[in-house]
C-alpha cells in the first residue's frame, strides 16, 4: 500500500500529490507523464482518483490546454508542504540511523583510471550501500574541474598538478612515463631507450589544448629530453589514440600502468633517461559538501591512499 496522507478529512496517497504537482508544474499531460516516467493514461487516472477523493476538479482542459482550477492553486501549496514534510522526515530518521545516504557522481577517464575507479566502486557499493553511485566517463582533467565547479560532478579522477579556484586536489598514484611505440618501430624491441630517440617520429598525443594533463606530461618528458614533439594528430579518446599508435600512425608517451592494457600491435617500452612521472589524483570542491560526498572521500583515503614520496 503506498503512503497516504491526511488532509483536514480527506485521505489521499503521497503518489497523487506527486503526480498532481507534476502536471501543475507542467501544465502538460505528456510532459508531466514523460517527468513521472509513466504512461500519460495511468496518470489521467491518478488525478481523476485524486480530485475523486478531494471532490472538486482540480485542473481545466480542453484539447489546446491544461490549467489549474481554484481548487487545484488552493490544493498546490499544500501539496509542495507535504512533500517537504516527508523529505524532511525521511532525512532525520535516516540521519538517526547512521547510515549515510545520497548521489555521487564521480567523473573518470575509461583508461587511465582502469586501476583506480574500480576498487573504489566496489569499495563504495560494499561499505556505503546506501550511497547512489553515478559514474560519468570520458572525463579529461580539464572537463573534470569545469564539472566540478559547475556543479554537475562531486569528484573526478584528475592528472596532476591542478590550479583551479576552489577545488581540492590529492595524489593517488605515481606512474613512470615510457614510450608507446608500435611492434614495427625499430626500437621496439630494445629494453629502454632513451626519449630523445624519438625526435625525429610523428606523435600522437591527447588534446593540446590544456585539457589534457596527460598531453601536458608527453610535452614536459620531450622538452626534458631536449626536443619539442611533432604532433601529427590529437585524439580525445587515449585507447583510440593507443589504437593508432599500434596501427603505425605514430607514437606517444604514456604512463607505464597504460602497459597493461596496450592493444595488440603497440608496445611500452621504458627510457632511462631521468625519470618523468605521470601524477594520478582526485579532485573535489572545497565547499561545502554532502555527507555522502564525505563518505566517499573518507572511503578514498583508506583504499587509494597517497603515495610515500
Amino acid at each position: 500500500m503506498p503512503p497516504a496522507r491526511q488532509i483536514g478529512e480527506i485521505t489521499v496517497e503521497i503518489r497523487w500529490l506527486e503526480a498532481f504537482i507534476a502536471v501543475a508544474e507542467e501544465l502538460h499531460f505528456g510532459r508531466a507523464a514523460q517527468r513521472l516516467r509513466i504512461a500519460q493514461s495511468p496518470l489521467s487516472q491518478t488525478i481523476r482518483r485524486l480530485e475523486a477523493s478531494v471532490g472538486a476538479d482540480l485542473f481545466e482542459r480542453n484539447t489546446r490546454s491544461v490549467a489549474l482550477t481554484p481548487a487545484g492553486s488552493a490544493l498546490l501549496p499544500m501539496a509542495y508542504r507535504v512533500i517537504q514534510d516527508l523529505a524532511l522526515a525521511t532525512a532525520a530518521a535516516r540521519a538517526a540511523s547512521g547510515a549515510v545516504h545520497g548521489t555521487v557522481r564521480i567523473g573518470f577517464s575509461g583508461a587511465f583510471n582502469h586501476l583506480t575507479l574500480p576498487v573504489l566502486a566496489r569499495t563504495v557499493r560494499r561499505e556505503l550501500p546506501d550511497i547512489d553511485l553515478q559514474l560519468v566517463s570520458r572525463v579529461r582533467t580539464g572537463d573534470g574541474l569545469v564539472k566540478l565547479r559547475n556543479g554537475t560532478l562531486d569528484i573526478a579522477f584528475v592528472g596532476l598538478p591542478i590550479t583551479a579556484e576552489g577545488v581540492a586536489s590529492r595524489l593517488i598514484a605515481r606512474t613512470e612515463l615510457g614510450a608507446a611505440l608500435p611492434v614495427d618501430h625499430p626500437l621496439a624491441d630494445e629494453a629502454s631507450i632513451s626519449a630523445a630517440q624519438l625526435a625525429d617520429d610523428d606523435f600522437l598525443s591527447m588534446p593540446m589544448d590544456g585539457s589534457s594533463s596527460m598531453a601536458e606530461a608527453l610535452m614536459r618528458c620531450c622538452i626534458a629530453a631536449g626536443f619539442r614533439p611533432r604532433v601529427t594528430q590529437e585524439i580525445t579518446d587515449p585507447y583510440i589514440m593507443l589504437t593508432l599508435v599500434a596501427a603505425g600512425l605514430g607514437v606517444s608517451v604514456i604512463a607505464e600502468d597504460l602497459a597493461p592494457i596496450m592493444p595488440r600491435g603497440a608496445r611500452w617500452v621504458r627510457f632511462h633517461d631521468e625519470p618523468q612521472y605521470m601524477l594520478h589524483g582526485i579532485a573535489w570542491m572545497t565547499d561545502e559538501q554532502s555527507a555522502a560526498v564525505s563518505a566517499v572521500l573518507g572511503l578514498s583515503e583508506k583504499i587509494l591512499p597517497t603515495p610515500a614520496d
